[in-house]
């Protein structure tokens, strides 16, 4: 296949990308510039093969190997290895304590954790788990994931206090996360571990779907001296690594 072949087969799945209910030979050869007999052979190679499917009416949609191969290309992004250079500009930028953590059922689990030169203490570490209702990367995945996702986890999660500051009340929960998802960032405020305020932002992916929390943590009177910065900063950061993965 010549590189010509090549680049018209991506143009091909790009636009029956954003035609979900499909396309004739006749439309596609048309809305691309392409001849239709060089169409026409195109398409039953990739139909052949799987990588498309056609209806009754042989309009002709993205196939099921495209899924399968989607799959792997998933699966081959390691948020670590994308978000740690971005993660460590972040520490650097802020010098505070900086994470980054994914959703393991219904908790939070750590991938990544950059310690500043005055990095305070913290329990939270890479391999360990959290509950989502009590810090500001858990709170991140319940304010930005699907409603219905959260409705889910929320229905089985028991609201147990862990300092003096913990949300125990579901209504009070989810009038904050309302907040939340306006201003675009989570708060932890002492709600985790005493001292400690955290800010946390999404990460999303190539499905359009949150894929990973990252956050900032320190000393609550030193993180609040310097909150809108730390903010802008930590928005700015979720977007770099969001991109690195496909998500547009």
């Amino acid at each position: 296949m010549s590189v010509k072949s090549a680049e018209r087969v991506l143009k091909v799945f790009d636009l029956l990308a954003q035609h979900p209910e499909g396309l004739t030979i006749k439309e596609i050869s048309s809305i691309l510039s392409f001849p239709q007999s060089s169409t026409s052979g195109l398409i039953e190679t990739l139909y052949t093969n799987s990588y498309l499917i056609a209806d009754h009416f042989r309009k002709y949609k993205l196939g099921p190997k495209l899924i399968q191969l989607g799959g792997a290309a998933k699966d081959s992004l390691d948020l670590y290895t994308q978000g740690l250079p971005f993660l460590k500009e972040l520490m650097d930028e802020v010098q505070e304590t900086v994470f980054m953590a994914i959703l393991d059922q219904s908790e939070l689990a750590y991938i990544a954790k950059i310690n500043s030169n005055r990095s305070i203490r913290t329990t939270a570490e890479p391999g360990k788990s959290k509950p989502l209702y009590c810090t500001g990367l858990g709170k991140a995945f319940l304010t930005f994931l699907p409603e219905n996702r959260t409705s889910e986890i929320l229905r089985k999660l028991r609201l147990e206090p862990i300092t003096d500051k913990t949300i125990t009340k579901k209504e009070t929960l989810l009038k904050q996360l309302e907040s939340f998802a306006e201003q675009g960032y989570s708060i932890d405020d002492e709600e985790n571990e005493e001292g400690l305020y955290c800010l946390a932002a999404p990460v999303y992916g190539v499905d359009q779907t949150i894929q990973a929390a990252i956050s900032v943590a320190g000393p609550k009177e030193r993180m609040l001296k310097h909150k809108d910065r730390i903010v802008k900063k930590l928005l700015e950061t979720a977007r770099e690594i969001s991109g690195s993965i496909g998500y547009r």
